[in-house]
């Protein structure tokens, strides 16, 4: 929701005026400001409200921990997720969809502009639509696998379908009609946002007994840095060349993971899944 907000708001608040750069200015800071009281007033209802742990294990894993808590170790744990095939697998696969998620999220705005001059504020409000979607995707995911159990074959079809919604986004982006960029940024956003419930819940089942905070964590860094990268790697291109072959860019690395998520269905061992 803050990310969704984080799209909208900008564009209100600092409309593109280049003829009046002093009217410019104050409106970036008051966005700057008003930011920063939130956070401030967040960080205050943390310290004062969030305790050190809930009062029952969320999970079996960490009651396990807690009852045998000088048998773990954060080194070896990492270092046995390392060794599990899947989880490597798993590591680089979200790494590759999550981190071409948020390098299409930075440079939506850029790309946008690129193609529908002066439409500042609804480039904000497709990044709404791609993030709104999104979070309506990961309940669904999440809800789908909870009942289902199938993570596997859920997970490669979500990828799937991410490399497809991905395409169709690239090769529409420069049609000249913006409402069918609202639609794929939306079939985008949902589908994507919907893998990421999907790679924490996969990576917990797949590594049980290990901590889930040690899993989620490693997952979270790989999405990090292939975030950084890609977001580098796709702004040169749009830079030197155009958004499409940025675009392109990070559909052959989403292909790649589409390669490394069908592995999973030909592992020779059990995944405990």
């Amino acid at each position: 929701l803050g990310v969704a907000l984080g799209f909208l708001l900008p564009p209100i608040l600092v409309p593109n005026t280049p003829e009046d750069l002093d009217l410019m200015a104050n409106n970036i800071s008051i966005l700057f400001y008003g930011t920063a009281a939130i956070a401030t007033l967040l960080f205050i209802l943390v310290v004062a409200v969030f305790k050190d742990k809930p009062p029952l294990p969320p999970s079996h894993s960490q009651a396990m921990l807690l009852d045998n808590p000088d048998e773990y170790s954060y080194k070896q744990s990492i270092v046995n997720l390392f060794k599990s095939v899947p989880f490597v697998l798993l590591l680089l696969s979200y790494g590759i969809l999550t981190g071409s998620y948020y390098s299409v999220g930075t440079l939506l705005n850029q790309m946008i502009i690129a193609h529908y001059e002066g439409q500042e504020l609804n480039a904000g409000r497709i990044g709404l639509t791609l993030v709104v979607s999104g979070m309506v995707g990961s309940i669904l995911s999440g809800f789908w696998v909870d009942r289902t159990k199938t993570y596997k074959q859920t997970t490669l079809a979500v990828y799937i379908i991410s490399f497809i919604g991905m395409l169709v986004f690239t090769f529409t982006l420069d049609l000249g009609h913006i409402e069918v960029v609202f639609v794929t940024a939306g079939v985008l956003g949902f589908f994507m946002t919907g893998y990421l419930p999907l790679g924490f819940e996969f990576g917990v089942e797949i590594t049980y007994p290990e901590s889930e905070g040690t899993s989620s964590g490693l997952l979270n860094a790989s999405a990090q840095l292939f975030g950084i990268v890609f977001t580098l790697a796709q702004g040169k291109l749009k830079a030197d060349y155009n958004a499409f072959t940025g675009n392109i860019f990070l559909c052959s690395w989403i292909f790649v993971g589409i390669i490394l998520t069908g592995n999973w269905l030909f592992l020779p061992f059990d995944l405990n899944v």
